[in-house]
């Protein structure tokens, strides 16, 4: 894997939030970054370059205005930075250092930002509150070309450790639930941190909660209901079913698993925010986010 150092303007746009164009005037007014010119007279820029806009982004994010912030030397902007993030335990600075750890497949910087959050959060705040943000982040990144398919898959990776760490504490909980709950992806589908991460939840709230993992035919479904008398199902939607398929795929998983025993099918993800609700049968519920799922429970 090669560590990418170069950026163009729209990458630290995608990364930082800030609009290429105001990157543009800052560079002018303030003599903020100091890019390299190619011989087509194209900006690029370095790694230092991306540090220094996003902890402008993130002292700018927090009411320092420009002006004040380009009177300050490269030291001073650090501290600054350090400060608040001592202050505010600041979720905008991880998320910006998981964005660096992610460019630089840096293990050391994930580990070490996430054990600082760790520090002065529980797992599930960390999880809910910046995690599903980076992931998001990580889609828009994947979508505009900033990133890769092996940046995705590094931190993915780190970020699976994690959940499957936690996963492991928790998966001896004492059951106090009569329903089992059988999390799978649909074929296909391999973005699973959501589920895992649903799982981890379950586990803490009492239910006995059978993880499957990716590409579990609809079929396969059906030995589960052998095992266990009562059930409701999970999954995620992210790129499979393709939106177009999604209702044939619903329709197959109603015929062949759900009319029987009338149990309840939950979905969360990208490709089932095309579905109407009001069309569906009953027993299949989608959810909004996984805060909004954990609701329903």
């Amino acid at each position: 894997m090669s560590i990418k150092t170069s950026f163009s303007i729209k990458d630290l746009e995608n990364l930082s939030g800030i609009k290429a164009h105001t990157i543009r005037i800052w560079e002018k007014r303030y003599n903020l970054l100091t890019p390299i010119r190619t011989d087509t007279n194209i900006r690029t820029y370095n790694v230092d370059n991306l540090t220094k806009i996003l902890n402008i982004s993130l002292l700018n994010q927090n009411g320092i205005k420009i002006s004040k912030i380009a009177d300050l030397s490269e030291n001073e902007i650090n501290e600054r930075v350090r400060q608040l993030i001592l202050d505010r335990s600041s979720s905008d600075h991880a998320l910006n250092a998981f964005k660096l750890s992610m460019l630089n497949f840096d293990q050391q910087l994930f580990n070490n930002t996430f054990n600082q959050l760790l520090a002065q959060q529980s797992f599930r705040e960390i999880f809910l509150n910046i995690i599903l943000k980076f992931l998001d982040d990580i889609g828009h990144l994947w979508t505009s070309k900033t990133i890769t398919p092996s940046h995705e898959h590094f931190v993915s990776t780190l970020i699976k450790q994690k959940l499957l760490l936690n996963i492991e504490r928790v998966q001896n909980a004492e059951l106090n639930k009569t329903k089992t709950m059988v999390l799978f992806l649909p074929m296909n589908e391999i973005h699973d941190l959501g589920l895992l991460y649903i799982h981890f939840e379950l586990l803490i709230k009492g239910y006995k909660s059978v993880y499957l993992g990716e590409s579990v035919p609809v079929d396969n479904l059906i030995e589960l209901q052998k095992v266990f008398p009562e059930i409701a199902f999970v999954s995620y939607f992210t790129v499979s079913p393709p939106v177009e398929d999604s209702e044939v795929y619903l329709a197959d998983m109603v015929k062949h698993v759900l009319n029987d025993r009338g149990e309840e099918f939950h979905i969360l993800g990208r490709n089932t925010r095309h579905l109407d609700k009001l069309r569906l049968p009953d027993n299949i519920k989608v959810h909004e986010n996984i805060p909004e799922f954990l609701k329903h429970f």
